[in-house]
């Protein structure tokens, strides 16, 4: 009897080196599709997960000939442009061309989807699901937009009937200029709360705002909508919509603060038992109420959650302990938007109120260099007894922007007051020479501060 032949897939990506796209590429190789990349530039740790895989290119850079009929599929990332030799080729030999969310869905189609949206909080609510998840030892898959301990990708597609997906508004690809959200259709859906980003893409708030209006109406009918009612913005467009949904708000958990440590209170107020918690801060509290609710959507009880989630240390770059002593504790965090710049300030102040907090933060996106968006600074630092501010002027000129000075940046900061520097080697230097007895160091970016490897500085500074 002849043996059946088994089909393999056969899927080429245009921009492998990215983070999320090197991770799908290692997702879907694990699965037995077979894959191929290409891309003109990859950076660590892309570049050694990606030969660990043998799926590293021979070559940098782009080449047309690679691209043949033999091909099912081709996943074009963000990093690319729309007049990328690869992609106009497979434009003209008729091969489809998948976003990189757009593929996640064509992946997760058929299984039950819950999808995390908002303007912050969305890595930290899916990793905390993930974590508990695991714990349990369901069956799931995945995607996140951070390595997380004890799992070893960002995504994970198998066949299991449940995926997370941290889903962000941004923009899905070079020629698929809506946000990757909308791919998702959740059955379960969080929204954080919304504050504005991306400015290069969404030019006004209230275009911000519409990308979640959009959101809420790509939802499954009968879909469960988990969302933070203190967001007012956020709570009316909820109640506004006419969408079918079962609307479910979450809260800031009830905690206290104990000799520098966190304690949820589970139930009353008064009375109620106490769970000792790794994370801290009211954000990461709100982020443990969406994951709870979350959880019990899918069936698990809140005393399994609680007893799952007391080993969760957090996910990377969020509130990340890099170094300590006895006096002394350096965290780096991913906070780069005013939202996220003030919470995670106060969030250290209230955690070490016997301590000076020092908080230096990177402005390195788009949107944060951006003249027309720094006002939305305001305050966010004036938790922080002592505040920096780092720019590239390098960066804003990369990103054909109007040219900042230190001036604009103190003035756009106010009430708080920040020292502001503009060269790398300077701002080390300062870093360098403070006196860090008895303070808490909190490094703020989605950057590096133009090649500071903030790790091997942190344990510098505590010798």
């Amino acid at each position: 009897m002849p043996k059946t032949k088994t089909f393999t897939m056969r899927i080429h990506f245009i921009s492998i080196g990215g983070s999320a796209m090197h991770n799908l590429a290692i997702a879907l190789h694990k699965k037995g599709y077979q894959i191929s990349g290409s891309d003109d530039e990859i950076f660590e740790p892309s570049k050694s997960r990606l030969a660990k895989h043998k799926l590293l290119p021979n070559k940098i850079g782009w080449d047309a000939n690679i691209i043949t009929k033999s091909l099912d599929a081709v996943i074009l990332g963000m990093h690319a442009k729309a007049d990328n030799p690869e992609l106009l080729a497979a434009q003209e030999l008729g091969i489809k061309v998948y976003s990189y969310p757009e593929y996640i869905y064509e992946q997760s189609k058929d299984k039950k989807r819950i999808v995390i949206a908002g303007s912050h909080g969305k890595t930290s609510i899916t990793s905390m699901v993930l974590h508990v998840l695991q714990k349990l030892n369901k069956d799931f898959d995945y995607l996140v937009g951070a390595q997380l301990e004890g799992f070893d990708t960002m995504v994970k597609l198998t066949n299991a009937p449940l995926i997370v997906i941290e889903g962000d508004e941004y923009l899905s690809s070079p020629i698929d200029r809506k946000p990757k959200f909308l791919w998702y259709k959740p059955h379960t859906a969080v929204i954080t709360g919304i504050a504005w980003d991306h400015i290069n893409v969404f030019p006004t708030f209230k275009n911000y705002v519409q990308q979640f209006d959009l959101f809420l109406n790509s939802l499954e009918n009968g879909a469960k909508v988990i969302y933070y009612k203190n967001d007012e913005i956020l709570h009316k467009m909820i109640d506004d919509t006419e969408k079918d949904i079962q609307r479910i708000p979450y809260f800031t958990h009830n905690y206290l603060i104990r000799n520098q440590k966190t304690f949820l209170i589970e139930g009353a107020l008064e009375g109620g038992n106490e769970i000792s918690v790794p994370i801290f801060g009211e954000h990461n509290l709100q982020n443990l109420s969406a994951a709870l609710e979350v959880c019990k959507s899918i069936g698990i009880s809140q005393t399994d959650f609680y007893t799952a989630i007391q080993s969760f240390k957090g996910a990377s770059k969020r509130l990340e302990l890099i170094a300590e002593n006895e006096s002394t504790k350096i965290f780096k965090d991913y906070a780069h938007s005013p939202s996220k710049l003030k919470a995670t300030t106060v969030a250290v102040k209230n955690q070490f109120k016997e301590k000076r907090l020092i908080a230096c933060m990177e402005l390195h996106t788009f949107s944060s260099l951006n003249k027309n968006f720094l006002a939305e600074y305001a305050g966010a630092m004036s938790e922080a007894d002592e505040a920096i501010v780092y720019f590239n002027p390098k960066a804003i000129q990369h990103k054909g922007l109007k040219m900042l000075d230190k001036n604009d940046i103190e003035k756009a900061f106010l009430p708080s007051k920040v020292k502001v520097y503009d060269k790398s080697e300077e701002i080390l230097a300062y870093i360098n020479g403070l006196a860090l007895k008895d303070s808490v160091l909190l490094l703020m970016t989605s950057g590096n501060f133009d090649g500071i490897n903030l790790d091997d500085l942190a344990k510098s500074l505590i010798k």
